[in-house]
Protein backbone atom coordinates (compact mmCIF):
# COMPACT_ATOMS: atom_id res chain seq x y z
CA UNK A 1 0.00 0.00 0.00
CA UNK A 2 1.95 3.09 -1.26
CA UNK A 3 1.26 6.09 1.52
CA UNK A 4 0.92 10.09 1.34
CA UNK A 5 2.14 12.37 -1.63
CA UNK A 6 5.38 13.06 -0.97
CA UNK A 7 5.62 15.22 -4.52
CA UNK A 8 2.60 16.82 -6.14
CA UNK A 9 3.46 19.42 -9.26
CA UNK A 10 0.20 21.15 -10.75
CA UNK A 11 0.14 23.11 -13.98
CA UNK A 12 3.66 22.80 -14.43
CA UNK A 13 4.55 25.36 -17.70
CA UNK A 14 7.77 26.54 -19.36
CA UNK A 15 8.05 28.86 -22.16
CA UNK A 16 11.23 30.01 -23.92
CA UNK A 17 10.06 33.21 -25.70
CA UNK A 18 7.09 32.15 -27.78
CA UNK A 19 8.47 28.19 -27.93
CA UNK A 20 5.80 26.62 -25.12
CA UNK A 21 8.51 23.07 -24.33
CA UNK A 22 6.01 22.30 -21.16
CA UNK A 23 2.04 23.13 -21.17
CA UNK A 24 0.47 22.60 -17.61
CA UNK A 25 1.82 19.50 -16.38
CA UNK A 26 0.34 18.36 -13.40
CA UNK A 27 1.44 14.80 -11.53
CA UNK A 28 2.21 13.53 -8.04
CA UNK A 29 4.76 10.44 -6.36
CA UNK A 30 3.60 8.48 -3.57
CA UNK A 31 5.84 7.85 -1.07
CA UNK A 32 7.70 4.48 -1.73
CA UNK A 33 6.33 4.88 -5.52
CA UNK A 34 8.61 4.69 -8.66
CA UNK A 35 6.59 7.00 -11.47
CA UNK A 36 7.93 6.69 -15.01
CA UNK A 37 7.61 9.92 -17.32
CA UNK A 38 7.61 8.85 -21.01
CA UNK A 39 7.98 9.94 -24.15
CA UNK A 40 10.03 10.50 -27.25
CA UNK A 41 12.84 13.34 -27.25
CA UNK A 42 11.71 16.87 -27.11
CA UNK A 43 8.44 15.48 -25.46
CA UNK A 44 9.41 18.10 -21.99
CA UNK A 45 10.10 15.22 -20.16
CA UNK A 46 13.79 16.11 -18.34
CA UNK A 47 12.45 19.52 -18.82
CA UNK A 48 9.39 18.59 -16.08
CA UNK A 49 12.21 16.65 -13.66
CA UNK A 50 14.56 20.12 -13.80
CA UNK A 51 11.17 22.29 -12.67
CA UNK A 52 10.73 19.32 -10.06
CA UNK A 53 14.06 19.73 -8.66
CA UNK A 54 14.03 23.90 -9.47
CA UNK A 55 17.26 23.54 -11.44
CA UNK A 56 15.44 25.25 -13.86
CA UNK A 57 12.08 28.02 -13.30
CA UNK A 58 8.97 26.75 -14.12
CA UNK A 59 7.07 29.90 -16.28
CA UNK A 60 4.09 28.63 -14.01
CA UNK A 61 2.41 26.00 -12.26
CA UNK A 62 3.81 25.37 -8.90
CA UNK A 63 6.05 22.31 -6.70
CA UNK A 64 5.36 20.85 -3.07
CA UNK A 65 7.94 18.88 -1.63
CA UNK A 66 7.11 16.72 1.52
CA UNK A 67 4.49 19.90 2.53
CA UNK A 68 7.21 22.68 1.02
CA UNK A 69 6.60 24.82 -1.62
CA UNK A 70 9.68 24.14 -3.96
CA UNK A 71 9.32 27.29 -5.76
CA UNK A 72 8.76 30.11 -2.67
CA UNK A 73 11.90 28.55 -1.17
CA UNK A 74 14.95 30.81 -0.11
CA UNK A 75 18.25 30.09 -1.18
CA UNK A 76 18.88 28.44 2.50
CA UNK A 77 15.81 26.77 2.24
CA UNK A 78 16.26 24.99 -1.27
CA UNK A 79 20.03 24.11 -0.28
CA UNK A 80 18.40 21.89 2.70
CA UNK A 81 15.32 20.61 0.37
CA UNK A 82 18.09 19.18 -2.33
CA UNK A 83 20.21 17.56 0.34
CA UNK A 84 16.40 15.31 0.37
CA UNK A 85 16.65 14.35 -3.63
CA UNK A 86 19.21 13.13 -5.74
CA UNK A 87 19.41 12.71 -9.65
CA UNK A 88 21.07 10.85 -11.99
CA UNK A 89 21.59 12.02 -15.49
CA UNK A 90 21.72 10.56 -18.49
CA UNK A 91 25.55 10.79 -19.37
CA UNK A 92 27.97 8.93 -16.80
CA UNK A 93 30.95 10.16 -18.91
CA UNK A 94 29.58 14.23 -18.57
CA UNK A 95 28.34 13.27 -15.00
CA UNK A 96 31.71 13.15 -13.40
CA UNK A 97 34.67 15.19 -12.83
CA UNK A 98 37.42 13.42 -15.25
CA UNK A 99 40.28 15.20 -12.42
CA UNK A 100 38.75 14.00 -9.39
CA UNK A 101 39.07 10.24 -8.15
CA UNK A 102 36.05 8.73 -6.90
CA UNK A 103 36.74 8.67 -3.25
CA UNK A 104 36.69 13.04 -3.98
CA UNK A 105 33.55 12.49 -5.87
CA UNK A 106 31.85 10.41 -3.57
CA UNK A 107 32.95 12.60 -0.89
CA UNK A 108 31.47 16.32 -2.42
CA UNK A 109 27.94 16.35 -1.28
CA UNK A 110 29.19 16.40 2.43
CA UNK A 111 31.07 19.05 1.76
CA UNK A 112 28.25 21.23 0.16
CA UNK A 113 25.56 19.71 2.83
CA UNK A 114 27.44 20.80 5.88
CA UNK A 115 24.84 19.21 8.44
CA UNK A 116 26.15 15.79 7.13
CA UNK A 117 29.39 16.14 8.92
CA UNK A 118 31.53 12.85 7.97
CA UNK A 119 35.02 12.44 8.27
CA UNK A 120 37.22 10.25 8.61
CA UNK A 121 36.72 6.43 9.23
CA UNK A 122 33.19 7.12 9.33
CA UNK A 123 33.20 8.82 5.79
CA UNK A 124 35.28 5.81 4.48
CA UNK A 125 32.76 3.28 6.20
CA UNK A 126 29.82 5.38 4.91
CA UNK A 127 31.76 5.14 0.85
CA UNK A 128 32.85 1.76 1.26
CA UNK A 129 29.44 0.84 1.66
CA UNK A 130 27.67 2.38 -0.93
CA UNK A 131 30.29 1.24 -3.14
CA UNK A 132 29.56 -1.93 -1.86
CA UNK A 133 25.69 -1.61 -2.44
CA UNK A 134 26.27 -0.60 -6.19
CA UNK A 135 28.83 -3.35 -7.23
CA UNK A 136 32.11 -1.60 -6.90
CA UNK A 137 35.15 -2.67 -5.49
CA UNK A 138 36.43 -0.35 -2.62
CA UNK A 139 39.56 0.18 -4.61
CA UNK A 140 37.74 2.42 -6.91
CA UNK A 141 37.79 5.12 -4.35
CA UNK A 142 41.70 5.20 -5.57
CA UNK A 143 40.95 5.44 -9.48
CA UNK A 144 39.50 8.18 -11.95
CA UNK A 145 36.59 8.14 -13.97
CA UNK A 146 38.85 7.43 -17.01
CA UNK A 147 39.44 4.27 -15.60
CA UNK A 148 35.85 2.44 -15.59
CA UNK A 149 33.37 1.33 -17.96
CA UNK A 150 30.34 3.50 -18.71
CA UNK A 151 28.11 1.20 -16.90
CA UNK A 152 30.63 1.65 -13.58
CA UNK A 153 30.27 5.27 -14.20
CA UNK A 154 26.70 5.36 -14.13
CA UNK A 155 26.83 3.17 -11.10
CA UNK A 156 29.18 5.95 -9.28
CA UNK A 157 26.66 8.12 -10.19
CA UNK A 158 23.82 6.36 -8.31
CA UNK A 159 26.12 5.90 -5.42
CA UNK A 160 26.51 9.38 -5.59
CA UNK A 161 23.40 10.44 -5.68
CA UNK A 162 22.45 7.95 -2.47
CA UNK A 163 24.81 8.76 -0.67
CA UNK A 164 23.03 11.39 1.43
CA UNK A 165 19.82 9.19 1.43
CA UNK A 166 17.40 11.28 -0.30
CA UNK A 167 13.53 10.76 0.16
CA UNK A 168 13.28 11.36 -3.90
CA UNK A 169 15.67 10.59 -6.65
CA UNK A 170 14.85 11.73 -10.28
CA UNK A 171 16.39 8.80 -12.69
CA UNK A 172 16.51 10.92 -16.21
CA UNK A 173 17.22 8.49 -18.83
CA UNK A 174 19.99 6.55 -16.36
CA UNK A 175 20.44 3.85 -19.19
CA UNK A 176 19.88 5.52 -22.96
CA UNK A 177 23.61 6.05 -23.44
CA UNK A 178 24.49 2.63 -22.27
CA UNK A 179 24.48 -0.54 -24.41
CA UNK A 180 21.30 -2.81 -23.80
CA UNK A 181 23.42 -5.43 -21.27
CA UNK A 182 25.20 -3.14 -19.11
CA UNK A 183 21.56 -1.04 -19.40
CA UNK A 184 19.64 -4.51 -17.54
CA UNK A 185 22.03 -4.72 -15.42
CA UNK A 186 21.66 -0.78 -14.20
CA UNK A 187 17.99 -1.27 -14.40
CA UNK A 188 17.92 -4.54 -11.84
CA UNK A 189 20.71 -2.55 -9.32
CA UNK A 190 18.18 0.46 -9.03
CA UNK A 191 14.81 -2.01 -9.00
CA UNK A 192 16.80 -3.96 -6.66
CA UNK A 193 17.76 -0.37 -4.65
CA UNK A 194 14.22 0.90 -4.63
CA UNK A 195 12.76 -2.50 -3.03
CA UNK A 196 15.88 -2.10 -0.20
CA UNK A 197 15.94 1.46 0.88
CA UNK A 198 11.91 2.24 -0.09
CA UNK A 199 13.39 4.74 -2.49
CA UNK A 200 10.45 7.22 -3.59
CA UNK A 201 11.29 7.93 -7.55
CA UNK A 202 10.72 9.53 -10.90
CA UNK A 203 11.95 7.58 -13.61
CA UNK A 204 12.53 9.28 -17.10
CA UNK A 205 12.06 7.22 -20.31
CA UNK A 206 11.56 6.83 -23.77
CA UNK A 207 11.37 2.82 -23.72
CA UNK A 208 7.92 1.35 -22.58
CA UNK A 209 9.19 -1.50 -21.87
CA UNK A 210 11.71 -0.32 -19.23
CA UNK A 211 9.14 1.12 -17.67
CA UNK A 212 6.48 -1.22 -17.15
CA UNK A 213 9.50 -3.42 -15.59
CA UNK A 214 10.36 -0.58 -13.11
CA UNK A 215 7.49 1.66 -12.73
CA UNK A 216 4.53 1.32 -10.48
CA UNK A 217 2.79 3.92 -12.34
CA UNK A 218 3.40 5.97 -15.89
CA UNK A 219 2.97 8.90 -17.18
CA UNK A 220 3.10 10.00 -21.06
CA UNK A 221 4.29 13.01 -22.36
CA UNK A 222 3.15 14.21 -26.09
CA UNK A 223 4.81 17.95 -27.29
CA UNK A 224 4.94 19.51 -23.87
CA UNK A 225 1.23 17.69 -22.64
CA UNK A 226 0.34 15.04 -20.49
CA UNK A 227 -1.42 12.87 -22.93
CA UNK A 228 -2.32 9.41 -20.34
CA UNK A 229 -1.66 8.30 -17.22
CA UNK A 230 -2.23 4.94 -15.13
CA UNK A 231 -0.83 2.01 -13.87
CA UNK A 232 2.20 0.80 -15.54
CA UNK A 233 1.46 -2.67 -16.56
CA UNK A 234 -1.99 -1.37 -17.69
CA UNK A 235 -1.13 1.28 -19.74
CA UNK A 236 2.11 -0.71 -21.23
CA UNK A 237 -0.77 -3.58 -21.73
CA UNK A 238 -3.86 -1.89 -23.16
CA UNK A 239 -2.91 1.54 -24.03
CA UNK A 240 -5.54 3.75 -24.85
CA UNK A 241 -3.86 7.03 -26.53
CA UNK A 242 -2.43 6.33 -30.12
CA UNK A 243 0.44 7.77 -29.40
CA UNK A 244 0.85 5.55 -26.45
CA UNK A 245 0.45 2.91 -29.03
CA UNK A 246 3.16 4.42 -31.16
CA UNK A 247 5.65 4.46 -28.14
CA UNK A 248 5.34 0.91 -27.57
CA UNK A 249 5.17 -0.23 -31.28
CA UNK A 250 8.67 1.62 -32.07
CA UNK A 251 10.44 0.20 -28.45
CA UNK A 252 12.24 -2.99 -28.90
CA UNK A 253 12.13 -5.27 -26.10
CA UNK A 254 14.89 -4.64 -23.14
CA UNK A 255 16.80 -7.79 -21.99
CA UNK A 256 14.50 -8.09 -18.81
CA UNK A 257 12.84 -10.47 -17.23
CA UNK A 258 9.13 -9.98 -17.05
CA UNK A 259 7.47 -8.60 -13.82
CA UNK A 260 3.97 -9.02 -12.04
CA UNK A 261 2.79 -6.75 -9.89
Amino acid sequence: MLSETLLRADGLTKRYGEHTVVRDVSLQIARGEILGLVGESGSGKSTVARMVLRLIEPTAGSVVFDGVDVLAASKEQLRRLRRRMGIVFQDPYAALNPRMRVRDILAEPFAIHKEERLRGAKLQARLTAMLDEVGLPVSSLSRYPHEFSGGQRQRINIARALLLRPELLVLDEPVSALDVSVGAQVINLLRDLQGRHGLTCLFISHSMPLVRYLCDRVAVMQRGRLVEMGGAVAICDHPQEPYTQALIAATPEFALPAVVR
